[in-house]
């Protein structure tokens, strides 16, 4: 079996509302400009893969090719005594000896290989401590017992770590959830490239979510910027980091995505403070906004149709009167100003 190169995933390029897309805000290099590029910095690269190490099918049979050939042996063997039983054991001639052992061992061989395959697993065949290939087969099937068998879980996988210790663009400590949808493609390189594939996926879940994450902010407190709230976009870069990771070692990593982004303890309530913070003044800038819209709207209304005359001076006090009239519609000017 020769390796398929892996399918490409089609990109889609999510645009955030100030025109950035979203592709760019992950990416696995540091984009030119970017303050942590270096010229003269290698690129990154990825573990590298035997090429000699690929699955290829193991050598096995058909179970019942098997029985049968076991069957005739014995009952071959049983014939050629029943053929010799004047004579006792004791004096049956050399070749009859030696085919009854030949049988024997045939039949041995052919009820001692005998195994059941499973829906969703393979085995993996070694022998002296060479791979020898993968067997897929389902049912009754025969492999030789002579080699080593190791048997794989190829069936579509998930995993939920536990909360994972992240840090965001401005430092803030973060506890991350990631579910891993993942499946082994090549059971050779996942029993012989790695020591424990499901441990290395593990290990890179966490270095993979640590690096993605620290790469945006959690909240953007300050205007409309790209955040870690946007899910898809974390996770796509998040399923790309890992499949790139983990390819090498025949593990397919075909979906990572963050089921829960949330502040650590020691700071969730201080950043929550913080956000009330903004929310709060956010309001109060929209408030504001429509209140001198208000103003200047009734002010423009009464001097353009003729209604008041004003001078410099009333105007100013007119504003004044219906500022602090709208605001205390509102409910948002202070005690004290509605008292002056």
């Amino acid at each position: 079996m020769t390796e398929q190169p892996p399918r490409a995933l089609p990109v889609r390029v999510r645009r955030h509302p100030d025109g950035i897309a979203m592709d760019d805000l992950f990416r696995s290099e540091p984009a030119p400009g970017h303050p942590l590029a270096d010229a003269d910095a290698p690129p990154r690269r990825h573990p590298p893969a035997d090429a000699g190490l690929v699955e290829r099918p193991g050598p096995a049979a058909p179970g019942w090719l098997a029985v049968l050939t076991g069957t005739a042996a014995l009952g071959s063997a049983a014939a050629l005594l029943w053929r010799a039983r004047p004579l006792p054991p004791a004096h049956l001639l050399p070749w009859q000896w030696a085919a009854l052992a030949g049988l024997g061992g045939l039949a041995v061989v052919c009820f001692g290989g005998l195994t059941r395959g499973r829906t969703g697993s393979a085995w993996v065949l070694s022998l002296f401590g060479r791979y020898r290939g993968s067997v897929r087969r389902t049912g009754l099937a025969w492999i030789s017992p002579f080699v080593l068998r190791r048997r794989v879980d190829v069936r579509l996988r998930h995993w939920r770590s536990e909360p994972l210790a992240a840090v965001d663009a401005e430092g803030s400590a973060l506890r991350v959830v990631v579910l891993v949808v993942w499946s082994v493609r090549d059971t050779a390189r996942a029993l012989y490239a790695v020591d424990d594939h499901l441990g290395y996926l593990r290990e890179q879940v966490e270095a993979a979510t640590a690096r993605v994450l620290s790469q945006l902010p959690a909240d953007a407190f300050q205007g409309g910027a790209p955040t870690l709230r946007n899910a898809e976009a974390v996770g796509d870069a998040l399923t790309r980091l890992l499949a790139a990771e983990c390819r090498p070692v025949g593990v397919a990593v075909f979906s990572a995505q963050p089921t829960r982004i949330e502040y650590a303890p020691e700071v969730a309530a201080a950043m929550h403070r913080r956000r009330l913070a903004v929310l709060d003044a956010r309001h109060r800038e929209s408030v504001l906004t429509g209140v001198i819209d208000a103003v200047d709207d009734t002010v423009t209304r009464l001097t353009s149709r003729g209604l008041v005359e004003l001078d410099d001076f009333e105007r100013q006090a007119l504003v004044k009167d219906l500022t602090v009239a709208f605001y205390t519609r509102r409910g948002d000017l202070p005690r004290q100003q509605h008292e002056e």
